[in-house]
């Protein structure tokens, strides 16, 4: 009976920590993220795809259609959820290219840039699942939900 307390008490404190373990290397909810005003998110006006990935079109453009295999030149500004910027590349800077689908960036990017239009511009947020995961990746810390504007300025 002693020996049926203790393998019960084990494993009660076996699952436990297994419970804590999980719930602090779990990664946050974009639904029960608080957003600064200042990036203007409006979930319920966004597109939420299979993968998690929130999307909305600021504004649609009229050229060529980004497709898996293009490569697409692009204007950005990343945040954090409180609105502090990470990364950008301006309009004074040469716009930033990547072929889209072929990993040059992360998941989020390659997904949420797909049907857009040359001249479009459009707001990503992506869970960490689709950008860095649970590590710090630079000024990036691990499990952060990344907030982009992106606008296509050609293709080709």
């Amino acid at each position: 009976m002693r020996s049926l307390r203790s393998l019960t008490l084990l494993l009660a404190a076996a699952l436990a920590l297994g419970a804590c373990e999980s719930s602090t290397g779990s990664e946050p909810s974009i639904e029960e993220t608080e957003f600064a005003s200042s990036l203007g998110v409006d979930l319920a006006a966004s597109t939420k795809t299979a993968s998690g990935l929130y999307y909305r079109d600021l504004a649609v453009g009229t050229g060529a259609v980004v497709q898996a295999g293009t490569r697409a030149n692009v204007r950005y500004v990343g945040y954090f959820a409180n609105g502090t910027v990470f990364d950008q590349r301006t309009a004074a800077q040469s716009p930033f290219s990547f072929t889209v689908g072929a990993g040059q960036v992360i998941e989020g990017w390659d997904e949420g840039v797909v049907g857009m239009k040359v001249g479009g511009r459009r707001q990503l947020i992506i869970p960490p699942s689709l950008g860095y995961g649970s590590q710090d990746y630079g000024p990036i810390p691990g499990n952060s939900i990344l907030v982009f504007t992106v606008e296509v300025v050609s293709i080709g």
